[in-house]
């Protein structure tokens, strides 16, 4: 077994926000190699996460944000399960960041569920004429449609979204990283984006 020394716990706290305990853990799990120590804590943080997301948010704030050019503002309620997580700079940041994500991309909802039945019926008859237009076959003809839904709950979405500072990452995994980090579920109550003369 390694001898795990309190730098290596103090540097994997840092660099993962993980708390000490959690991080001895994961070092003597993985005999001291400071990257699987990382892996296994991320690997554990999202599950945990994944349980966390069904636990009552009753704190939070209303963040706003307003575009440089005056053009654009978000309203957003942004929730946790303790004032004490929702006064952090990190919870303010990772709220700025999802504002200037409504105020970048617009979307139509938080879920993809939450997009209006009625856009979504619009969207596959859209897509479905395309298909026949494009002289697709008759049975490859459903798929085609529901790869387009998909792709566009993924625009419209706010949580399936790719973020506009990382387009290798969504909403949804930006916020898992933050329950798993914070210890508390987290969640995007509501939102309004306000544009000039819209």
């Amino acid at each position: 077994m390694a001898n795990i020394s309190a730098t290596m716990v103090k540097e994997l706290r840092e660099r993962t926000g993980v708390g000490m305990m959690e991080c001895r853990k994961a070092l003597l799990a993985t005999n001291g190699d400071m990257d699987e120590a990382i892996k296994y804590l991320r690997e554990r943080g999202i599950s945990k996460a994944e349980a966390k997301s069904l636990r009552q948010t009753k704190e939070g704030l209303i963040h706003s944000y307003i575009h440089f050019n005056g053009k654009i503002g978000v309203l957003l309620e942004l929730n946790c399960e303790s004032d004490f997580v929702a006064r952090t700079d990190e919870f303010k940041a990772l709220a700025e960041e999802i504002a200037m994500q409504i105020a970048a991309t617009n979307p139509l909802a938080i879920t993809a569920e939450g997009i209006d039945p009625e856009i979504i019926e619009h969207e596959k008859e859209i897509a479905k004429n395309k298909a026949i237009n494009d002289g697709k076959k008759p049975e490859i003809i459903d798929k085609i449609v529901e790869g387009s839904i998909r792709k566009f709950c993924s625009e419209h979405a706010l949580l399936e979204q790719a973020l506009i500072s990382n387009e290798k990452k969504s909403v949804k995994e930006l916020l898992t990283e933050s329950i798993a980090k914070t210890g508390e579920n987290i969640q995007i109550a509501r939102f309004t984006r306000y544009a000039l003369g819209e």
